[in-house]
């Protein structure tokens, strides 16, 4: 395992991070002692960072992850992630849900603190622009999302506080350049490359503008998500939570496998689309760590070694710029 040092938490993090989110279906598929046995296997291979939500399963996540951890006997040097998710009806008193969240969320995962605690709204010039999205006057506002965070920092009940990297460019540079924040975690991939690049004209994708580039002057440390495109980049199915969401929807699923479909001809020989995936990545070297979800023990094993194995940043570059044959590399 690589390790970095997460922005300026002074924490050093495991560059795969296991990400408890719903695509890989991790807590529906598996029983219990399945679960514990994978959160064994990903520790035992160096993972120390756990990303999980309220919003995944309704608490099933942080609830399957906090007694996987129990029945391990609290492993030393875990670093836990979670969120809070904020619907129309929580902005009257976000200091009231946020704490309400946290302290919900630290009673299923069964500890006093977490590492990190997230924003796990967009954020846009108008509420409701995109799914449950809010604005910057919502998170730096008075009585917004951010002195809330601060409460609970005061408090000891959280260390270090991060963003979600969705919505529109403009607003997200003005909640990043307040260097409030330690953290955020962005969509990047092979397909969706516009958070860690400047996008020819007429990508038709969401364009998140080359967001990385703000977090990096900001010394915040980069989560990348979704960076096999939510499955599609691994010729899955589209997973049940993919069916049913608004925020990652089925129909961007499809346009992702069928440009999944004629990436692949495009790689260097011997090199996979799940590692070309995994390389993409960490050939961004702002980028401190890729929040990957699994179902087994094998792709864990698969993600460690790609992140491990030799490979040219030229030629997995290589890989973008014919996608995107106007793309500028950096």
């Amino acid at each position: 395992m690589q390790y970095c040092i997460l922005g300026q938490t002074g924490i050093h993090v495991s560059r795969i991070a296991f990400g408890c989110g719903p695509v890989s279906g991790w807590m529906e598929e598996l029983d219990p002692d399945d679960q514990c046995l994978m959160i064994r296997h990903a520790i035992d291979v160096g993972i120390n960072w756990f990303d999980t939500a309220p919003g995944y399963g309704n608490g099933k996540s942080e609830a399957s992850l906090g007694a996987a951890l129990e029945r391990l006997g609290r492993p030393a040097g875990i670093h836990i992630a979670t969120k809070v998710r904020y619907l129309n009806e929580h902005l009257s008193d976000i200091r009231k849900h946020t704490r309400a969240s946290v302290v919900a969320s630290l009673k299923r995962l069964g500890t006093e603190q977490i590492a990190l605690l997230q924003l796990h709204n967009s954020i846009t010039v108008s509420r409701d622009d995109e799914p449950t999205s809010i604005t910057t006057g919502d998170v730096l506002g008075k009585d917004g999302v951010l002195e809330a965070f601060r409460d609970l920092q005061a408090d000891g009940i959280v260390q270090h506080i991060g963003l979600t990297g969705m919505g529109h460019p403009i607003a997200l540079r003005e909640v990043v350049s307040s260097g409030a924040f330690a953290t955020i975690q962005v969509p990047y991939n092979l397909l969706n490359p516009s958070a860690g690049q400047i996008m020819p004209e007429g990508f038709s994708e969401t364009n998140y503008g080359n967001i990385i580039a703000d977090c990096t002057e900001q010394k915040m440390g980069v989560f990348a998500i979704r960076i096999f495109a939510g499955g599609a980049l691994l010729g899955n199915p589209p997973s049940a939570h993919t069916l049913k969401t608004s925020f990652f929807p089925l129909t961007l699923y499809e346009r992702d496998s069928s440009r999944a479909t004629h990436l692949t001809p495009l790689l260097p020989p011997g090199l996979s689309l799940h590692s070309a995936a995994i390389q993409f990545t960490f050939a961004n070297p702002h980028i401190s760590a890729a929040i990957t979800g699994f179902r087994t023990p094998l792709e864990v094993d698969a993600a460690v070694t790609a992140l491990t194995s030799p490979f040219s940043i030229e030629n997995v570059m290589a890989t973008a710029l014919m996608a995107y044959p106007t793309l500028k590399q950096k």
